[in-house]
């Protein structure tokens, strides 16, 4: 195992899941899977004996669930510090808000492919957050029918480019969606949110977006 790499342990019952994923973390030249578990008490049991970086949980599994594992190990200092990612079938509010509430640092649909996997995984260990395009969209919707269109208290604060790009993460694209629209890169992306969650005194992507939807930044009816 290469030193310096991001460890990542992979939780899931589903076998062609667990190697899939596999497949996909070792593809990257600064990751690698350090190991694997079946179900939510082999999850517990591995991630408290290899302590790794970051940790792909997948909720419905045999003997524990997910959502336990997460509240086990985020609660107990020894394994406070690892990154888990809840990934999983079920589009299902309750399991984001409680996911989230645990602790967890991203929520991703297991449909939502390679690229924003890789993505959840290096913002986990940069210390952001990634939740599902899609999932972020329809949780902050509803701010929409609270606002009224077009008010844009605190819009003065954010230079025009970056009031553009909170409108693209409000409607549910990715940093590499964002960059090939607007042709800069995918690391210019990132400057700006990381300048725009400052502005707005939000801590990630999730409060850019609840920003845009709430001052009418983003229309519902512009969503993927």
């Amino acid at each position: 195992m290469a030193e310096g790499k991001i460890r990542v342990l992979v939780a899931d019952d589903q076998a062609d899941i667990r190697s899939a994923f596999r497949m996909i973390v070792d593809s990257q030249p600064d990751m690698v899977v350090a190991g694997e578990a079946a179900d939510g008490t082999a999850a517990l049991d591995v991630a408290r004996h290899l302590c790794p970086d970051v940790m792909l949980m997948d909720i419905r599994m045999p003997r524990m669930d997910g959502l336990e594992v997460t509240e086990r190990l985020l609660s107990d200092p020894r394994t406070a510090g690892i990154r888990i990612i809840v990934v999983t079938t079920f589009d299902i509010d309750e399991y984001v808000r409680t996911a989230l509430s645990l602790g967890a640092c991203g929520f991703l649909l297991k449909r939502s492919g390679p690229a924003l996997l890789i993505e959840s995984i290096r913002a986990a260990t940069s210390g952001d957050m990634l939740i599902s395009p899609q999932i972020t969209v329809r949780l902050l919707s509803h701010l929409n029918q609270r606002s009224a269109p077009g008010r844009l208290s605190g819009a003065d604060v954010l230079s025009a480019r970056e009031t553009e790009i909170a409108r693209h993460v409000a409607q549910g694209q990715t940093n590499s969606e964002i960059a090939s629209e607007l042709f800069i890169s995918a690391g210019t992306v990132k400057t700006h949110l990381a300048n725009i969650a400052a502005k707005l005194e939000v801590r990630n992507r999730v409060g850019i977006a609840a920003w845009a939807w709430e001052h009418g930044v983003a229309d519902p009816s512009d969503c993927r």
